[in-house]
């Protein structure tokens, strides 16, 4: 789509709530502006539930807009409540520093950061440095308390119960707006929808410092059509780490999204021309299965870039269509001991233990269904044993179902 930057994320589903539509859509016009979104640092890496910000921001900077991804080492500290039914487990300032370091290489994957169009900040820079007292002269009298309990994030806290350092959040994520419109004239913060009050409030905290205009923009949280949270799978988050979630696992989370979703993911997770998209969505039954695997790998190539995604492909077409062993090699694969495959393991122990099944007793219910295999080989009895003879030249090939499938080598 040609024109302005705003209709296009307006068009792929990427707008909830827009605090001025006509001031953000001017603003997003032929002149550069600057906008950020940030991310807290509570996890070693980003997962898919976060990439609808992150391809956003890609939107806007390939549309010429400066791109500040603010990593959140300082509102770490405190911890956000938005969207929390609990107080978040507190993390200590190493940690926090060394997960927001790998969340700052994964975010450069995607937006290049060359310090001209793409920046890359962290908020611990100028929060952890803070003189309380100051801060709470300066920039906490422009709080209403009144206001802030008002706002969704905190009522839903309050009957559960919502402590002092959560409560200073959103004052910490106000003056991160500030400090940017000040040192980089930031007029623009993005965030998910649970984030609107705390943008809002950087907003007004521009409004009343500064005596300058800002804007707020929200994207919706997504949820599949089955109804479960984007980016969640049994087996818990779709993290965007190679070491923690494969390229090739990725792939898969990607293939095998509900035939109700295809068209939506395509517009949000790939930069494709919206006309394209519209004829793969078009298409049904299994002739959506190749819009599926193009969703997979344009999401992938983004993710881990193009011979990772390439490899997976060329993996999932070798185990479910038979196409090659050299490829079984880019699988999920776990080393298991030679002395326990010789002993001999049982088929529920070893699906449940790589994650292929979510319990062992899931597992033997499969087996009576006629659900799981080893080698392509329907395991038929709740006695059976995995064993070092059912490893192969390339190892031991574990599915569940169709679509789970994993590699076992000895080690």
């Amino acid at each position: 789509m040609s024109g302005n930057v705003y209709d296009e994320l307006k068009a792929r589903g990427f707008i909830a709530q827009v605090s001025d539509e006509a001031a953000v859509r001017k603003m997003l016009g032929p002149k550069a502006a600057t906008f950020y979104v940030g991310f807290d640092s509570t996890a070693p890496s980003l997962h898919a539930g976060s990439l609808v910000p992150i391809m956003a921001m890609v939107h806007l900077r390939r549309a010429g807009h400066r791109a500040i991804a603010l990593v959140g080492s300082g509102t770490t500290m405190v911890g956000d409540p938005s969207g929390k039914s609990e107080l978040r487990q507190m993390l200590d300032a190493a940690t926090i520093r060394s997960y927001g370091k790998s969340i700052r290489a994964q975010l450069d994957r995607y937006l290049g950061f060359d310090g001209v169009g793409a920046l890359a900040e962290d908020n611990a820079d100028w929060l952890l440095p803070l003189n309380y007292i100051e801060f709470l002269r300066d920039i906490g009298r422009h709080f209403s308390v009144n206001r802030m309990l008002a706002a969704e994030a905190y009522k839903l806290r309050l009957e559960k119960g919502l402590s002092f350092i959560e409560f200073n959040y959103q004052l910490l994520q106000a003056y991160d707006f500030l400090i940017l419109f000040q040192r980089y004239g930031c007029t623009l913060q993005m965030g998910g929808d649970d984030q609107w009050g705390n943008i809002l409030a950087g907003v007004d905290l521009i409004r009343r410092v500064e005596g300058s205009a800002a804007e707020a923009l929200t994207f919706p949280l997504l949820a599949t059509s089955s109804g479960e949270k984007m980016g969640k799978t049994a087996r818990g988050s779709v993290w965007l780490d190679a070491e923690l979630f494969s390229p090739y696992e990725f792939f898969q989370y990607w293939v095998n999204c509900d035939d109700r979703d295809v068209g939506r993911f395509l517009r949000l997770y790939t930069f494709l021309p919206l006309a394209e998209i519209r004829r793969w969505e078009a298409l049904a039954g299994s002739e959506l299965n190749e819009a599926k695997r193009l969703l997979a790998f344009e999401a992938t190539k983004l993710a881990h870039g193009e011979k990772a995604a390439g490899e997976a492909r060329a993996a999932a077409a070798a185990a479910f269509g038979g196409s090659g062993m050299k490829d079984i090699l880019a699988l999920p694969t776990a080393v298991v001991p030679r002395a326990r495959l010789e002993t001999g393991i049982s088929p529920a122990e070893l699906f449940t233990e790589v994650g292929l099944t979510p319990s062992r007793g899931e597992a033997k219910r499969l087996i009576k269904q006629g659900g799981l295999y080893v080698n392509e080989e329907r395991i038929d009895s709740l006695e059976r044993l995995l064993t070092i003879r059912d490893v192969g030249r390339d190892g031991m090939l574990l599915k569940a179902g169709k679509k789970k499938i994993h590699r076992i080598v000895p080690g």
